[in-house]
């Protein structure tokens, strides 16, 4: 039996750390020419940033506000084959400053899709279950399908207004016994609430459905980020919390090279950790989608990351409080069984 079809995971998610220069620089030894780059500054208190191929090298997005999409030129300038290129801007290359950025794969830069009610254009990755998904909205109070292309069905879909100042649409596949009902804001460390923004329907293997949400306003231009499960690749799960400083096992079937976790009964933040900023037990590097805070690095709240899963070593409600909900979105360094085995760090 294939418990993956991907031998070498980081083909198609990695991340690459590097320090700012305040210029101009290419940052290389991503492995792959990335579709999708997400860049935070891990030394200071500055905003995210989001770049991907479909809006364009000098669109900006950001995560720890609602802010309408801004052109920013000096920011990524460009994909290339084993990275990207940056200018002076400071919130992805301020001189002497420490940066994480992770890196996806998609399809370049989008072709026509007609799979929903109104059309896409989507670059859509069917191998490691990720596409990016652009279009044009109806009228605010008209449901209607997007297609997303990736011939599975969504696990995790985020959704930005590119036009306006408006929230972080996320559905999650494990967010309550009714998920199709909920949403989650990345920009918020918000508990998750009831809002038709998907249309309580949930997401098919062909398209997702927007409903009465009043950031799909008439002609306003969207874009989504679409994940779906990829076994030895890619896990969209939940776990409830024991109260304990040896947490919740979370079995994902890989060795985690990125785990991004939100409480979804109370309010708590986006908690982001990853391979390349703790190389060893404990992982005590710790940055917030939803914050420009710089990262935090407390011994107290970390979190474990084995062969096959991951592990809160701490007892807050951040990650492991005592019956409370998380949801979690995790990529992986190595998969547990294959080519390449996972070995525990």
């Amino acid at each position: 039996m294939a418990y993956t079809t991907i031998k070498k995971p980081s083909d198609y998610f990695n991340t690459k750390l590097y320090t700012g220069n305040g210029g101009t620089q290419s940052i290389t030894g991503v492995g792959f020419q990335p579709d999708f780059t997400w860049i935070k500054s891990r030394s200071a208190g500055s905003w995210h940033h989001m770049g991907d191929v479909v809006r364009g090298a000098d669109k900006r997005l950001q995560t720890n506000s609602t802010n309408a999409e801004s052109t920013v030129t000096t920011g990524i300038t460009s994909w290339d084959s084993d990275g990207f290129s940056l200018g002076s801007n400071g919130d992805t290359n301020a001189s002497s400053e420490t940066f994480a950025s992770w890196n996806w794969k998609a399809n370049g830069t989008g072709v026509a899709n007609t799979d929903g009610s109104i059309s896409s254009t989507v670059s859509a990755n069917t191998t490691s279950g990720f596409s990016i998904v652009s279009w044009t909205s109806l009228a605010s109070g008209s449901n209607y399908t997007v297609g997303h292309g990736l011939g599975s069905t969504p696990a995790m879909i985020i959704v930005k207004g590119r036009h306006e100042s408006n929230s972080w649409q996320v559905y999650h596949h494990k967010n309550t016994s009714a998920p199709e009902t909920e949403y989650l804001d990345l920009s918020t460390a918000d508990a998750t609430a009831d809002y038709p923004v998907w249309n309580d329907t949930a997401p098919t293997s062909s398209v997702f459905t927007c409903g009465t949400w009043s950031g799909f306003d008439a002609g306003g231009t969207m874009i989504a980020y679409c994940f779906a499960d990829v076994q030895g690749f890619s896990k969209f799960g939940s776990y409830t919390g024991n109260g304990n400083a040896d947490g919740t096992f979370v079995y994902t079937g890989f060795k985690p090279a990125f785990v991004m976790i939100k409480r979804t009964d109370s309010a708590d933040g986006w908690q982001m950790f990853d391979n390349k900023r703790d190389l060893s037990n404990p992982g005590i590097h710790r940055l917030e989608a939803d914050s420009s805070a710089a990262e935090y690095t407390g011994q107290a709240d970390h979190l474990d990351m084995y062969s096959n899963g991951f592990k809160p070593r701490y007892s807050g409600g951040n990650l492991n409080g005592s019956g409370a909900t998380y949801i979690y979105m995790a990529f992986a360094e190595q998969p547990l069984v294959g080519d390449n085995p996972a070995t525990a760090r």
